[in-house]
């Protein structure tokens, strides 16, 4: 008797899907678990395998749109079908038995736990594909805490099952992937006993696809007024996805003669969608909280940055020449905060429920810019580094903060930040504070401005510096105390270099 295969649910808002490519022609024989065609919803790609061995009989052709639980085809029993294919038995049963074997077992792979304050993580990026052969301790995807990024290693060897795709945010212990466990050494894929008739049908069913647009696809394609022929498909065989169609861009001209009769605004006037990071949306809550939970306040000062620039100039070379490293403006201020944290320890202090926690130490948070969004690793004990230490680990960070490889302990326990606008252009701002510290300094732009200097007009580079503060734990004396110290010693970076 003949089985019956109906397409599968494949979740929860999935109604329909599309037969995107037949592997297999009518007729062919076909093996247990062999994959046999290739469905396409609105939001994802599937293969369908054989749910027994035998001759297939194709009911539904490609490019239908199939409601989940029909039938789509039938496998007859392998008996009628043996006689054809004698001869190519042999060399198949060969090929199988040296290639890795399937030991029934599948490992699920779970979300581990990367630190206690993490409690979900977004897949990043899959390195390997669903269905792609993994080895043991392989690098199989990149996960994105709002954190860092942590690479996924395979936990066993076998066949690679997605489950949690690209961008899609998982808590703790969440079902990432499942690997169906083989046994023996890993092989290239066996090819299949009819190695024509795939490739047969593979072009047969890529010539439908190429240029067809899934329905969700074609859906939006009509609103945006877009024919499918100005648009490239990603999909299988080159078929349109709900993901090109979002993305599509309106062509010179291609609106116009989609609807000539309806007038439109010039101009692009295209619009996309894109799912906030792991890491934007807790920069986001955490800078809702800060401004909802905290007394936050903000005194500005200026900074005559001449003094600086001298020495800068008269030993920058020597410095790179003996240390490896620029002598850039940041462990100036680094040395000059720590000093006058030093001297107001309030600056350097946090909240903690009815308590105020106060460091004897300076670990300086430094805002870095990345692809993935702002990230603040730490500089620890800035008051006993030397200035090529403070700019040898400015760098390494922010290095390592634009490549994705900070690790948790490198960017939490600050006690104090510190952010340049400046080197975006910025003249004025009030930064934010980094919760749950108590104040963060905010550097910007070098502008030469006339200033009065011994009862004259001269033109100095100045640079306006800003201090936000919790106002619940530094009260407005300590602040402008804090801010006037470290002008202070810029202004006169001598004090620094002797620690007075």
């Amino acid at each position: 008797m003949a089985i019956q295969m109906k397409v599968p649910t494949v979740g929860e808002s999935i109604s329909e899907v599309t037969i995107a490519n037949w592997l297999k022609k009518d007729g062919d024989v076909v093996q247990p678990d062999e994959i046999i065609a290739e469905l396409e919803s609105d939001k994802a790609a599937f293969e369908l395998p054989a749910e027994a061995g035998g001759v297939l009989r194709i009911i539904r052709k490609a490019g239908e749109t199939v409601p989940v639980g029909e039938v789509i085809c039938e496998i007859e029993p392998n008996g009628k079908a043996a006689a054809p294919e004698p001869a190519k038995s042999a060399p198949a049963a060969s090929a199988a038995a040296e290639g890795p074997k399937a030991t029934g077992e599948v490992k699920e792979m779970k979300v581990p736990a990367v630190g206690e304050s993490i409690t979900e993580v977004t897949i990043s990026t899959w390195l390997k594909k669903d269905g792609d052969f993994v080895k043991l301790d392989e690098v199989i995807a990149e996960v994105e805490s709002d954190k860092a990024t942590f690479e996924l290693p395979a936990e066993a060897t076998g066949i690679l099952r997605i489950v949690a795709k690209e961008g899609e945010s998982l808590s703790i212990g969440g079902l990432i992937c499942r690997i169906e466990v083989m046994e023996g050494a890993p092989a290239p894929a066996a090819p299949k006993a009819n190695a024509q008739a795939p490739a047969a049908a593979r072009q047969e069913s890529a010539s439908y696809a190429a240029g067809h647009p899934s329905p969700a696809a074609a859906k939006i394609l009509d609103e945006k007024g877009i024919s499918p022929q100005q648009v490239k498909g990603s999909g299988v065989g080159g078929r349109i996805t709900k993901e090109d169609a979002v993305k599509a861009e309106v062509r010179p001209g291609g609106a116009a003669e989609a609807k000539p009769a309806v007038p439109a605004p010039t101009g692009d006037r295209v619009e996309r969608r894109e799912k906030m990071s792991s890491l934007r949306r807790t920069i986001a809550r955490r800078l809702v909280s800060v401004k909802n939970e905290t007394a936050m306040l903000t005194t500005f000062n200026e900074v005559d940055m001449k003094p600086i620039m001298d020495i800068r100039s008269r030993y920058k070379d020597k410095f790179k020449e003996k240390f490896g490293v620029g002598l850039g403006f940041m462990s100036f201020f680094a040395k000059a905060v720590a000093a006058a944290l030093k001297e107001f320890p309030g600056v350097n202090a946090a909240i903690d429920g009815d308590e105020i926690v106060y460091h004897d130490y300076c670990d300086i948070s430094i805002a870095v810019s990345t692809p993935r969004g702002l990230v603040v690793p730490v500089i620890r004990n800035v008051e006993k580094l030397s200035f090529d230490q403070i700019e040898s680990e400015v760098i390494r960070l922010a290095t390592r903060g634009r490549d994705g490889k900070l690790s948790i302990e490198e960017m939490t326990g600050g006690t104090f930040s510190i952010t340049n606008g400046g080197v975006f252009g910025s003249m004025l701002s009030t930064p934010i504070i980094n919760p749950p510290q108590s104040a963060i300094l905010g550097m910007h732009n070098i502008v030469e401005r006339p200033v009065v200097k011994n009862g004259e007009i001269v033109i100095r580079p100045i640079m306006f510096v800003a201090l936000s503060y919790d106002h619940r734990i530094v009260d407005g004396r300590e602040s402008v105390s804090f801010l006037v110290r470290v002008k202070e010693m810029l202004e006169d970076p001598g004090r620094l270099l002797l620690g007075i």
